[in-house]
């Protein structure tokens, strides 16, 4: 099983050194991957997220510029709330930059009020997600660049530069139109918040679709914290997840102070078998 583990980007722990310090300490100790979160705007009344939050690809950018090797990842971008020539020149752009580490995790979001603050429908947002992926990757791969479909459509235009690598699309979500979405567009399928019992469930349910584990990559996020969690319930959960089928997990420290964080970071990687470059 691959580990990544999500950078101090959001919360009182979150600051560009701690950001940085994370993302260095991560390849330091042999983490597949550094991960953030995505979200454009926060309502008041919404108690989730954290309303204190980073841009998640500046974040990762600033993470890159620190590192050499270490994988990059957005979980989850609402694609859908951003126009798709921007996201595609953005992502483009920072896996050039980066020398081709960027892994997109996409998917529709759930907040009705994020999508209303941003002035936009919440209710074709699947629709509108599918023409975006399909958008990106004409992007991404042909030059110029045409598209014609019934929320976007434009013709004849230059998407430079390309990113220095096929980047890797994971979908996220745990619907029924996330899994046929998974199907036609998906290298991966990233879940959240699941225990070895109910990830086996949901790995067989995607299995159906993507039968070859080298060609497609489940992954899950989970809360490991050896500061706040029984390090035998981790190493128990590292092997009912990867008999489950999960083949990759994003770790998420729950630490308010940087320091903290570094610490839960170094203590967990001994856990899962790392090894340190």
């Amino acid at each position: 099983m691959r580990l990544g583990i999500h950078l101090p980007q959001y919360g009182s722990a979150a600051g560009p050194d701690a950001i940085r310090r994370a993302a260095v300490l991560a390849e330091e100790l042999g983490y597949e991957d550094v991960w953030v979160s995505a979200h454009v705007v926060q309502p008041a009344a919404q108690g989730y997220p954290s309303p204190y939050l980073y841009d998640p690809f500046l974040s990762l950018g600033w993470a890159a510029a620190a590192t050499t090797t270490v994988g990059l990842g957005t979980r989850v971008v609402v694609a859908a709330q951003y126009h798709p020539l921007w996201l595609a020149n953005t992502t483009a752009s920072l896996d050039a930059l980066s020398g081709g580490r960027l892994r997109l995790a996409v998917g529709v979001g759930w907040s009705k009020a994020e999508y209303e603050a941003l002035g936009q429908s919440f209710h074709d947002r699947g629709r509108r997600t599918d023409e975006i992926l399909e958008i990106l990757q004409a992007c991404w791969t042909t030059d110029p660049t045409g598209y014609a479909g019934e929320h976007y459509a434009f013709e004849d235009l230059r998407a430079l530069p390309k990113p220095a690598h096929p980047i890797e699309v994971w979908i996220g979500g745990g619907s029924e139109p996330a899994y046929r979405r998974a199907a036609r567009f998906g290298t991966g399928f990233q879940l959240l918040g699941l225990d070895p019992d109910g990830a086996r469930e949901r790995c067989e349910r995607l299995r159906r679709d993507h039968p070859d584990p080298r060609s497609y990559t489940l992954s899950l996020r989970t809360g490991w914290d050896p500061q706040g969690m029984d390090p035998d319930r981790i190493r128990r959960e590292v092997d009912g997840f990867a008999d489950a089928g999960i083949q990759h997990v994003v770790a998420a420290p729950w630490r308010k102070d940087p320091a903290d964080w570094l610490r839960s970071m170094e203590l967990l990687a001994p856990l899962v078998g790392l090894n340190p470059r």
